[in-house]
């Protein structure tokens, strides 16, 4: 009798339709074999996270994983290892062939591994994997879409709430706790994952005043000085003041799956050109909606938002103003900063199903940051799909 298959969460026909993914891209670069470690494409794959490895071959279309915990996990597919060292003789017995070029992911991971496995499979070509994952993950299921929505419908819920929220005297880290136990509350996993090299952040970043001004060394849209040294990035317990804009970019991963959304509020009025300023980042979101469309080049969509930045006379201000941020959107599902990238020099085309969060800001000095940012499904013939849907003007507390 085969064993249970405890391993794989997906469906059967959302596993074949993912794997489909990675397996023509590997095709088209004559790779053989791939062997997965990160966290990331190994929840894509399996709908789980665990300590091992998956390996896929072109070849058959099939997958087998190599787990080191948790323990229990069983399958016909599915062996228990104790080191990656263990894989070679569990092909042999099952008669498991690998091919001559194997993909590794160089990019996800440390020099250490990559030259333990590399020796593990010494006597084939090794190269890299990453592009064609990231690229694979570009392309949204319908599946994956939905929990997507999903995250967008219980972020939305949550951000209505905001101004009930605030109370006088508050800080921005004060607020930020309150709008962190609200979306806990409301089911986020609270886990945010990033890809790139050395980005971090905790659950939100809240940025109140001219903390929108501060640097950070992080390639987010958006900085702050952060609560510490260790992150410098986001709220750094400044008194929320009358005048001074909240610019709110908070978690959105209710299902393993993110979306990305950014509102402002404020505590009375605030300069003409700061509103301005953020009319006109509705504006550039609403028509990159209307002409995103697969085969557009994504750098198109960046200039276009320029376009718009400069007939408002407002560049000195845009993505960032003692510090600019060289993009106004990238992909988002797994993780924050998925491909497309929305960038002068991107190389991206959009394709139906790429997930896009477009997050035109600008920070204007004794003010505070004001911009919107939406996430969006890119669909087959009509403007783009936006799944963050809470109100955009700027909201009083």
């Amino acid at each position: 009798m085969p064993r249970s298959n405890n391993t794989i969460l997906l469906s059967p026909e959302e596993l074949s339709l993912r794997l489909s993914h990675v397996v023509r891209l590997m095709k088209d670069d004559s790779i053989d074999s791939a062997l997965i470690n990160d966290n990331a494409n190994i929840y894509y794959l399996t709908g789980r996270i665990i300590d091992g490895y998956l390996l896929l071959n072109s070849r058959s279309s099939s997958m087998w994983a190599f787990v080191r915990r948790p323990s229990d996990l069983e399958g016909s597919t599915t062996f228990i290892i104790r080191k990656p060292e263990d894989i070679p003789a569990i092909l042999d017995e099952h008669n498991i062939q690998l091919g001559e070029k194997i993909g590794l992911e160089r990019d996800n991971s440390s020099w250490s591994t990559i030259h333990r496995l590399s020796k593990v499979f010494e006597d084939r070509e090794i190269c890299n994997i990453d592009h064609i994952l990231m690229a694979a993950r570009s392309v949204k299921t319908p599946a994956e879409i939905k929990l997507i929505a999903n995250s967008g419908i219980r972020q939305t819920e949550v951000y209505r709430k905001i101004p009930s929220l605030y109370q006088p005297g508050m800080t921005d880290l004060d607020l930020q706790i309150e709008i962190e136990r609200q979306l806990r509350l409301a089911g986020c996993l609270g886990q945010f994952r990033i890809a790139g090299d050395s980005m971090e952040l905790f659950m939100a970043n809240i940025l109140v005043g001219d903390n929108a001004d501060n640097p950070s060394p992080y390639d987010f849209a958006m900085g702050g000085h952060g609560a510490h040294p260790s992150l410098p990035v986001g709220a750094d317990g400044t008194v929320i003041k009358r005048g001074h804009t909240v610019m709110v970019d908070a978690n959105g991963n209710f299902t393993g799956y993110m979306t990305d959304m950014t509102r402002v509020f404020t505590l009375g009025e605030i300069p003409e050109m700061a509103r301005r300023a953020h009319d006109c980042s509705r504006k550039i979101c609403h028509t990159i909606a209307e002409i995103a469309r697969p085969g557009v080049e994504a750098k198109y969509l960046y200039e276009k938002a320029i376009e718009i930045v400069r007939d408002e006379n407002l560049e000195d201000y845009f993505m960032g103003h003692r510090q600019h941020a060289g993009f106004i959107g990238h992909g988002v599902g797994i993780q924050i900063n998925e491909h497309p990238v929305i960038a002068p020099r991107s190389r991206d085309i959009l394709r139906e199903g790429n997930v896009i969060a477009l997050e035109p800001k600008f920070v204007i000095p004794g003010t505070g940051a004001v911009g919107i940012e939406n996430t969006y499904v890119v669909t087959a013939d009509s403007p783009m799909q936006c799944l963050t849907t809470a109100p955009e003007e700027i909201l009083s507390l």
